[in-house]
């Protein structure tokens, strides 16, 4: 008796389908779950049973097989790819994603938003002012990170009171002179900590 995974048999395979399957079956750069799938589908294609092919292209049960057999009958080869309606739908349409992008592609406003680079908490709070009040920074960085960009550390500590200029001549380090009396009465020198006992 067949069981309930076997009984839509699979239709019969054209040449060029085998010919494909079996080039992603020997493929060594091809995905891994592609590469299963066709394994499984081939042995089906050569007459072994639902339950047999299922090893052979690393699947737990019959089951399994025969909902990729229902799929290739169907959809052909693109039953080799993963099936849509896979994984979490995208929260923001495509307007809002764009939008995403175009902001942090523009420099921010330094009196508006009080810094001369962008970073995430910063993005979010402009986003969230130009009509996006629910979004978050790791939305933000996923946009940006499927958009191509990534989120870039780019300030760096250096002494107070030095910057690198650029000069015809080179770089340059300028040493502002009144540094320690820009800084005020609050900073001390390390090491001065007022002890009490």
């Amino acid at each position: 008796m067949r069981g309930r995974s076997q009984q839509e048999p699979l239709r019969a395979v054209s040449s060029g389908e085998r010919a494909a399957l079996e080039r992603i079956r020997r493929s060594s750069s091809e995905q891994v779950d592609r590469v299963r799938r066709a394994s499984a589908l081939l042995g089906v294609a050569d007459g072994l049973p639902f339950g047999q092919a299922a090893p052979q292209g690393g699947f737990g049960g019959a089951g399994t097989v025969g909902y990729l057999v229902r799929r290739f009958n169907r959809q052909g080869l693109a039953a080799l790819d993963i099936a849509p309606g896979r994984g979490r739908t995208p929260t923001y349409e495509q307007a809002a994603r764009a939008q995403v992008v175009a902001t942090a592609q523009r420099p921010p406003d330094r009196r508006q938003d009080g810094s001369a680079t962008w970073s995430l908490s910063l993005l979010e709070r402009a986003l969230r002012q130009a009509g996006l009040p629910q979004i978050g920074a790791t939305t933000i960085r996923r946009v940006l990170r499927d958009a191509g960009s990534s989120y870039q550390r780019t300030r760096s500590w250096c002494p107070t009171g030095t910057a690198i200029r650029k000069r015809t001549a080179g770089p340059v380090q300028v040493v502002d002179p009144l540094t320690e009396q820009k800084r005020g009465p609050s900073s001390r020198p390390i090491g001065m900590a007022n002890w009490q006992d």
